[in-house]
């Protein structure tokens, strides 16, 4: 049996046919004043649930039930504009705990992001018990690289590699596998978004998302299933740092064709 299937209670359908009009795989036809589907074979985007107005169309095999929506929501333009502009890379760090809610609030976000082709392949590590021998084992990969990376980048010689060079003593690290890298950027950009609104601060670890794809021992320790790959790391906490302005940018580059 598939694991999901979409249903269509032919008693609540009134045949509007807004669901046939916004089905992305044209998989459902008006037929006799009702809805139809014509294959399982789908994406299973979950739009025709949630665009039909009398809640005849749901899709099983899920834990949780659509949320109803009431009302418009959306945000303010100057306020998201404002909270990427004052976004900076953290790697100061308040010794203070994150709530456990806060951190499930972060990981809904991330569930929640749309991934291509509803792929919904997206899972989430977060590094507690193993935290510090994890980034301990990435230490010792990077130090070996090191070595190679210190004769091509005067940056890189300038660089020690601490106990502490991949979390910075943050409270909260979690890392983000995806069979994609679109799809585990996406997730990571929204639960962003949703710990700055928490007031935490946020380090996309690339070092440790290199030492992780690199090394058989962390990524054993991950339980990265088959197909996967790590692709980011979010290192987050409650700034110990305060920024006073904006960073500069380049203009945009953009053409009007």
């Amino acid at each position: 049996m598939a694991e999901h299937v979409i249903n269509i209670d032919k008693e609540k359908c009134i045949g509007c046919g807004m669901c046939r009009k916004d089905c992305a795989a044209h998989n459902i036809v008006i037929e006799n004043h009702k809805a139809r589907v014509l294959s399982n074979d789908c994406i299973m985007c979950g739009h025709c649930a949630a665009v039909c107005p009398k809640n005849a169309v749901t899709v099983s095999g899920y834990d949780t039930e659509p949320v109803p929506m009431e009302g418009e929501v959306r945000l303010k333009p100057e306020e998201v504009l404002d909270v990427i502009r004052f976004r900076r890379t953290i790697r100061q760090f308040q010794n203070k705990k994150v709530p456990k809610e806060v951190v499930e609030q972060i990981l809904e976000a991330g569930r929640l992001t749309h991934t291509a082709k509803n792929a919904q392949d997206v899972s989430f590590v977060v590094l507690d018990r193993k935290k510090e021998e994890l980034e301990r084992e990435a230490v010792r990969t990077f130090r070996k690289l090191k070595v190679f990376a210190d004769w091509f980048s005067p940056m890189a010689r300038r660089v020690t590699i601490d106990e502490h060079f991949f979390f910075f003593r943050a409270p909260v690290v979690i890392v983000i596998l995806s069979e994609t890298k679109l799809n585990g950027a996406l997730a990571a950009q929204n639960m962003e978004f949703v710990a700055e609104a928490n007031g935490l601060g946020i380090l996309f670890s690339g070092f440790f998302t290199m030492a992780a794809n690199a090394s058989p021992k962390i990524k054993k320790a991950l339980e990265v299933s088959k197909g996967k790959k790590v692709v980011t790391t979010l290192v987050m906490g409650y700034p110990a740092v305060k920024y006073q302005r904006s960073a500069q940018r380049k203009r945009a580059a953009v053409k009007y064709l």
